[in-house]
């Protein structure tokens, strides 16, 4: 089940809420944590790839030959916004193995909330890719929409958003400098506090699944 609110698709599937809620309890463990994460990538990786086109191909059967669908065109291409966009790309991968993957490094200057690049690694021909970018939270967006202009800047133009957790101020922040990108989330939560956090949200994404502060 989702719900589209313009650019905006938020996947309500009661699985995903009821994990969801697991994982911002503060009494979850980081393995509690890191597994959920997980799991909550593979239902939301469902949903973000349901209108992949497909194509007919020849195959062999034990009983006969038969043309069948596949996913058509080159490998999809999964990019994390490091660190914390790795616990969604794990699950992801689970479920899409043969994809290629991209890794944007970006970090938030806790005292101007910007994005600072410090890595940035990608397949080739990223403009015939379907790329899907992963962070489990979309705050204040300011990362993420860095991480969008790095992608096209090399030449992505089919790209799709994939968070956790959104907050008002980062959706609008993020569909205004790239309304050609939907994004997918599994909530949009109240609002930002003074430090660029999401409230009520679940703390940080990275420390929670790195035991770090």
């Amino acid at each position: 089940m989702s719900k589209v609110q313009g650019n905006v698709t938020v996947i309500d599937h009661p699985m995903i809420q009821h994990k969801l809620t697991i994982m911002r309890n503060k009494e979850t463990s980081i393995a509690g944590f890191r597994r959920l994460l997980r799991e909550i990538a593979h239902l939301m990786c469902y949903e973000v790839t349901r209108d992949l086109e497909l194509e007919m191909i020849d195959i062999e059967t034990p009983m006969a030959p038969m043309k069948s669908p596949a996913i058509k065109g080159k490998k999809l291409v999964f990019a994390s916004i490091l660190r914390a966009g790795n616990g969604l790309l794990d699950g992801m991968l689970d479920l899409v193995p043969a994809a290629r993957v991209a890794h944007i490094g970006m970090y938030r200057d806790h005292e101007t909330l910007e994005p600072v690049e410090y890595y940035f690694k990608a397949p080739s021909s990223l403009e015939d890719r379907l790329i899907i970018v992963v962070d489990p939270m979309l705050a204040t967006a300011n990362s993420a929409t860095a991480a969008m202009e790095k992608l096209k800047e090399r030449g992505a133009n089919n790209i799709r958003f994939l968070c956790l957790l959104a907050a008002p101020e980062g959706i609008k922040h993020f569909t205004e400098a790239h309304p050609d990108v939907p994004v997918y989330t599994a909530a949009i939560d109240d609002h930002l506090n003074e430090k660029g956090y999401i409230v009520p949200g679940l703390g940080d994404a990275g420390d929670r699944m790195y035991g770090t502060r």
